[in-house]
């Protein structure tokens, strides 16, 4: 399936400057199906090795971080003659093995010609480790997300329509294939952006095969808390994942210890959620108290929102029928309410922008709030429906007058009063 990523990876493959690369992300989002479809179609060859697969892998790093010696053991270890810009050298699953990481320095200093990624699913959290020794300076760094709509949109092959969006967008004027767009983003709500689940979607067309393998996903993220943390840093984990939806269903979406377990602290559960976010497999989005630029200045750490990382794995976890999802009754807006920010902020992280959420003592709350690449801070309203009246946004517009607002709904594209309204399914046009 085709990948925004790859992009990405041809401008570090073209850089003449380029240092080793980690590939990070949560399980199950694609890196290795990426990094092998890009090695193969950009290189003379591929040499691929996954640190969990056996011992004697782990034990060529283990000797010494030599980087000459490591390639030569590697090339007889696979039969293959690994060439210096030729051939794209992948370290699967390194958090795994915290020597094969540590060589990329020296893979940097001694050996810069070896074009070398290492990947993994637990990245984020191996860097946390305090034996770890993380080679600051010397690695490039990207990170694949799930599939947004616009690639999920590619995948099912609705590639023309992603266009039609992006012109609409540009002019905003509205899209004449609106309700075909809100459709499909219906479906994308249910299906989300693993790209396994994506996959059996389009093969089949029938969402309980799908379901049960976001459950099967969902199970996995469960295993690599067990095998990544120690078993009382497991429950923690569980504990603190399994809550979320919990925390989403509340009508104010603001984190709270106490739905996790009856007395529970932040200092508790602190480090689990940190873990969670640095697995991939939560987004937080943190309160601002004012909304001025720098956003990061009047961040209020304690108080935040979470947010799963993937639509899909969130309405499994709902134990939601994706009819439901995609046809919408009234009886459901509360949760479809959850879903569309879940969406949200999974298009603005994926777009790199640093989600944060205002509210004015209690008297009025925007969802979401970025700044811009002009330095602007713009508000976004997410709406679920075609019901658009927002008195927070008011409210925040009296306040800070920005240049401009943001309105995602279930309506088309218009500009007026300063608002800018943008359809749910136009997330992935979002750019700082």
């Amino acid at each position: 399936m085709e990948r925004k990523i790859i992009k990405d990876l041809l401008a570090w493959k073209n850089n003449s400057d380029k240092l080793p690369l980690l590939l990070q992300g949560a399980r199950q989002v694609g890196k290795t199906y990426t990094l092998l479809s890009f090695g193969k179609e950009h290189y003379k060859n591929v040499a691929y090795f996954s640190m969990e697969e056996s011992k004697e892998i782990t034990a060529i790093f283990e000797r010494d971080l030599n980087p000459e010696r490591i390639v030569r053991e590697l090339a007889a270890l696979s039969g293959q003659t690994i060439f210096p810009e030729d051939t794209l050298l992948i370290f699967d699953e390194a958090q795994a093995c915290e020597q094969a990481l540590a060589s990329l320095k020296y893979f940097a200093e001694r050996t810069p010609r070896y074009h070398v990624i290492a990947a993994g699913s637990l990245l984020g959290v191996a860097m946390k480790r305090e034996k770890f020794s993380f080679p600051v300076g010397k690695v490039d760094m990207l990170r694949l997300y799930p599939m947004d709509f616009e690639e999920f949109l590619w995948a099912t092959g609705h590639k023309d329509l992603c266009g039609l969006i992006r012109e609409a967008y540009e002019r905003f004027a509205p899209l004449s294939l609106h309700d075909t767009a809100m459709d499909l983003y219906k479906i994308y709500l249910a299906v989300g952006g693993m790209p396994r689940a994506v996959q059996e979607y389009v093969s089949k067309r029938d969402f309980d095969f799908v379901v049960i393998l976001q459950k099967t996903l969902n199970d996995s993220y469960i295993a690599d808390m067990a095998k990544y943390a120690t078993p009382q840093e497991t429950a923690r984990l569980m504990a603190a994942w399994a809550s979320v939806p919990a925390q989403l269903a509340k009508e104010n979406h603001k984190f709270q210890y106490r739905v996790i377990k009856s007395g529970a602290r932040a200092g508790d559960y602190e480090v689990a959620l940190d873990w969670l976010k640095a697995a991939g497999m939560i987004n937080k989005c943190v309160h601002v108290t004012q909304g001025k630029p720098p956003l990061s200045a009047y961040a209020e750490n304690e108080a935040f929102k979470v947010y799963m990382v993937d639509t899909g794995l969130l309405c499994a976890k709902f134990d939601i029928a994706a009819s439901v999802v995609v046809h919408t009754p009234h009886s459901f807006d509360g949760i479809k309410g959850a879903l569309a920010e879940n969406y949200i902020c999974q298009a603005l992280v994926a777009n790199g922008i640093t989600p944060y959420y205002w509210s004015s003592a209690g008297k009025a709350e925007v969802d979401f709030v970025f700044q811009d690449r002009r330095g602007n801070i713009i508000p976004l309203e997410a709406k679920s429906a075609d019901n658009v009246r927002s008195r927070s946004l008011r409210n925040y517009r009296d306040i800070y007058k920005p240049e401009y607002c943001v309105r995602m709904s279930a309506k088309n594209f218009g500009f007026e009063n300063g608002v800018k309204s943008i359809p749910l399914y136009a997330a992935f046009c979002l750019k700082i």
